[in-house]
């Protein structure tokens, strides 16, 4: 008996990537954050060199910073789903691969759009190495006590990704051209793939009945178009153009919706929302992500083009944030055991919200204290959000669901940073554009280019030279601070709407979750170990 159970345990182990090996899955899986972690944030401070060299229109710029999460939004639920059937490593692999190709494509680009292309290549890339990693993850760490650290440690690495990822697009855009930003993920995917094939275990989730490829198809083209139409409208676009996106993507969800209910086994499994804790978490992540992700494009550019600071300056000072965020990663898991899912994302979203007003000070004129002081009260809350939504959403999926569970999580984050950055680019342009009317000595035709961005102020009032161009720039640069302030203010009412819903959530970490819950090899593997031991 002694012996047989003993078998048992140990087929359970090895089953879930047990004892050394499993941290050893957690440091490949960490690595595969970093590739795409370090793609998301890398080209932000490159934005005002993209600017110049390709001179693309506002729309075509908000394409080429948001049609990577776009896309990688649009198809998580696709490849998240196909890893639970072919195998995560497999999808995996598949995304290395292309999303280094993608990289090489993105660095000699020489227009707009071969740039755009290239960004929804690396979308698609991200959309199979970003489920793959997590659902792998919720295979191989069973126990919550456990699964809570490696997650920490997961999105510490993503706080890594996004420090490196200004510092080192700085460095290279002060010594090279800003296509160099995307050749840093080709080192990093020929080192991944090798290692990740002979390290990675294979994962596959529930094989029972056929893989609903007409669902995935359904449900990508319908988030695809339905934050398409969100795009347009944030642009300002009230035409049939944004319309129809919007009710053709918000028709096939709906058609996606009742298909999934329809089947015997559907390509996601809806009744997972029926549980206040995961569909809370999702909420939770996507307004996190609508609230916080348009604020770094805007900070970088108020940093480079208010401030003055050069590239790898802004890097620097973008340093505190992701430091802090690395911290509350790291200390989620003791967090959480403390004091439980509700209040930990409650606090996080308040602390953020508080980091949000206090950058309102910010004015013409550098304030470093101030905006460490805000940066590391945003980092620290922002991971502290994420990091209870993320762990809270895991625990509540069944191991067979990890990778919908996985995709819908990751599709909550990217539509969420999608949304925002429309949302908030709208609500800054809004702002921004009125104050440049009327500017003394400067034609009605040049208030108007100004107004598209801070950049292409400065380039009109560097056309118009004297004290017209002096006149044009100083009202940009107020005019850019005011919407600033207004998005900043934004984004705190959404932060505070987060701590409501964030009560929802669990009181305590219940830890009642045993390692019987990983499916268990062959029955004629137990009878076989059975028979050695």
């Amino acid at each position: 008996m002694s012996g047989t159970t003993t078998a048992a345990v140990a087929l359970r182990r090895r089953a879930a990537g047990a004892g050394a090996n499993r941290w050893v899955v957690l440091v490949v899986l960490c690595v595969s954050l970093l590739l795409v972690a370090l793609d998301a944030t890398v080209l932000h401070v490159a934005v005002p060199a993209v600017t110049e060299d390709l001179k693309p229109g506002a729309i075509e710029l908000l394409w080429i910073v948001d049609v990577y999460p776009l896309v990688c939004a649009s198809l998580l639920i696709l490849f998240g789903t196909l890893g639970d059937r072919v195998g995560r490593r497999r999808v995996l692999l598949l995304g290395y691969a292309l999303f280094g190709v993608a990289s090489g494509v993105a660095a000699v680009a020489d227009t707009a759009q071969v740039l755009i292309l290239a960004r929804a290549l690396l979308g698609v890339g991200g959309a199979m190495i970003m489920p793959a990693t997590l659902s792998i993850l919720r295979q191989v760490f069973p126990d919550r006590r456990e699964r809570a650290l490696a997650i920490g440690i997961w999105s510490a690495v993503a706080a890594v990704g996004a420090a490196v990822g200004p510092l080192l697009g700085g460095f290279l855009l002060e010594h090279f051209w800003w296509g160099s930003v995307f050749l840093v993920n080709i080192p990093l995917m020929l080192v991944s793939l090798p290692v990740a094939r002979l390290l990675l275990p294979e994962s596959k989730g529930s094989r029972e009945g056929p893989w609903d490829v007409v669902g995935a198809l359904t449900a990508a083209a319908g988030l695809f178009a339905l934050v398409l139409g969100v795009k347009r409208l944030g642009a300002g676009d009230l035409d049939a153009f944004t319309a129809v996106p919007l009710l053709v993507g918000a028709a096939l969800l709906v058609l996606f919706v009742r298909r999934q209910r329809r089947l015997t086994h559907p390509l996601v499994d809806l009744r997972m929302f029926a549980r206040p804790a995961f569909s809370t978490s999702v909420g939770c992540i996507v307004l996190a992500m609508l609230a916080l992700v348009g604020l770094e494009l805007i900070a970088a550019q108020y940093l480079q083009l208010v401030l003055d600071l050069s590239p790898l300056e802004t890097g620097l000072r973008l340093l505190p944030l992701t430091i802090a965020a690395m911290a509350a990663g790291l200390a989620g898991a003791r967090l959480l055991r403390r004091f439980g899912p509700r209040r930990m994302v409650s606090a996080g979203f308040c602390l953020t919200a508080l980091a949000v007003l206090l950058l309102t000070a910010m004015g013409d004129a550098d304030n470093t204290g101030l905006l460490v002081a805000g940066f590391v009260l945003l980092g620290f809350g922002l991971e502290t959000t994420l990091f209870g939504a993320y762990e809270s959403m895991l625990s509540e999926a069944p191991p067979e669901q990890a990778g919908g569970a996985a995709a819908i999580g990751e599709t909550s984050y990217q539509l969420g940073a999608g949304i925002g950055i429309a949302l908030l680019g709208s609500v800054m342009n809004a702002a921004y554009t009125p104050g440049l009317s009327g500017v003394p000595g400067v034609p009605e035709s040049a208030s108007r280019s100004a107004g598209h961005s801070l950049g292409e102020a400065y380039e009109v009032a560097g056309r118009l030279g004297g004290s017209a161009g002096v006149a044009l720039r100083r009202a940009a640069q107020d005019s850019f601070v005011h919407g600033l302030h207004v998005t900043l203010l934004v984004s705190a009412g959404l932060l505070l709407l987060g701590a409501v819903m964030a009560l929802r959530l669990p009181r305590t970490m219940q830890c009642g979750e045993a390692p019987a819950a990983v499916e268990l090899p062959a029955p004629r593997e137990v009878a076989e170990s059975r028979v050695s031991a």
